[in-house]
């Protein structure tokens, strides 16, 4: 997705010969992407790309436990969270009941 418009002035992007881009990259223009670079899939090209290289713009991943029940209480998530979070206890604890490591 070529993302171009400032709210004012439309910029250009440069896409090199032969590149490659992961699935649902944006290129935030302007910039320039040389001749055969690649870019990972969920990139986001701020600042140009030198011919060869690879993009890669993703942090890692971060889960924040329990976002679902503290913010979204009384939804429909919100309860198949709570039902899937049951299930695993009940299963660790048949685990655990079964090796004969109960604490």
């Amino acid at each position: 997705m070529f993302v171009n418009y400032d709210g004012v002035k439309k910029h250009h992007t440069v896409v090199g010969s032969h590149v490659r881009t992961g699935s649902d990259t944006m290129f935030v223009a302007p910039v320039t992407v040389g001749d055969g670079a690649y870019s990972a899939a969920g990139t986001v090209l701020r600042r140009n790309v030198p011919p060869g290289a690879l993009a890669v713009s993703g942090g890692a991943q971060k889960n924040i436990e329990g976002w679902v029940q503290r913010y979204r209480p009384g939804t429909a998530a919100a309860q198949a969270a709570a039902e899937a979070i049951a299930a695993d206890d009940r299963a660790s604890q048949a685990t655990e009941q079964k090796d004969g490591n109960t604490e």
